[in-house]
């Protein structure tokens, strides 16, 4: 482990619990953001392709989507 990667961990083990998922999520749109457009539409596809499977396999259609979206906007 490097220098830098061990002076980030103790930094972040110093963070409240709570802020350290903010530490997570920011590594996260770092990540992304040095990626492609062509690869970040191929990850979007292929993660399309895999909740449309998930769906089909649970007999999950269209209009129960909806369903659920209008029920959590709704409150309910």
């Amino acid at each position: 482990m490097t220098t830098f990667e061990q002076t980030l961990l103790r930094e972040v083990s110093t963070l409240p619990e709570s802020r350290r998922a903010d530490v997570l999520a920011f590594v996260r749109f770092l990540k992304i953001s040095l990626k492609d457009d062509d690869e970040l539409e191929r990850e979007f596809d292929e993660a399309i392709k895999e909740a449309r499977a998930t769906a089909l396999k649970y007999n999950i259609t269209e209009e129960d989507i909806d369903a659920e979206i209008r029920a959590v906007r709704d409150g309910k």
